[in-house]
């Protein structure tokens, strides 16, 4: 068959096809990024720290903070709660107070007060998390003054309160 013989039954293949399938191709690929870039921007709040160095920094000195202190803050799951266990020099400590928020850790929009319950000495409880990857800030005080903040990432449930 010669170079510009057309096909049994067919026409030609000419410069105009080969245009119209470039076109098309990139067509779709520019579709499909537009359509990754619209529902990227629109699920992403934005940042959660403006400078992550200074952030880091924070963060430093809260645990320089927590150390100062004696405290030993941990948070464990349990199969129907999450677990708050601080414990001091001379074991669990005493006469805290901790507040927290949950959320996601890409929307600090949807962020809500998580209510831990106190169980005993250096102990609490809150409601187990659902499916998922969670951030949680807890913010611990003594009678004293003195406030630490931490933050926890943990994968599991939603909290039946929210």
């Amino acid at each position: 068959m010669a170079p510009n013989t057309p096909p049994k039954g067919g026409r030609p293949w000419t410069g105009r096809h080969v245009l119209l399938v470039a076109v098309a191709a990139f067509g779709v690929v520019i579709a499909a990024n537009m359509s990754l870039v619209y529902y990227a921007t629109g699920s992403f709040p934005g940042l959660v720290a403006k400078n992550s160095y200074v952030a880091s920094q924070n963060w430093t000195k809260e645990r320089a903070k927590e150390a100062a202190l004696g405290w030993k803050i941990t948070m464990k799951a349990a199969p129907d709660a999450l677990l708050l266990i601080i414990d001091g020099r001379d074991g669990p400590a005493r006469g805290l107070e901790v507040k927290a928020r949950i959320g996601r850790p890409a929307d600090a929009r949807t962020d809500v007060d998580l209510v831990f319950v106190k169980t005993g000495p250096g102990r609490w409880r809150a409601p187990a998390l659902g499916k998922g990857y969670w951030r949680i800030e807890a913010e611990i005080a003594d009678g004293d003054g003195n406030k630490v903040r931490r933050a926890f990432r943990r994968a599991g449930p939603l909290p039946k309160s929210i």
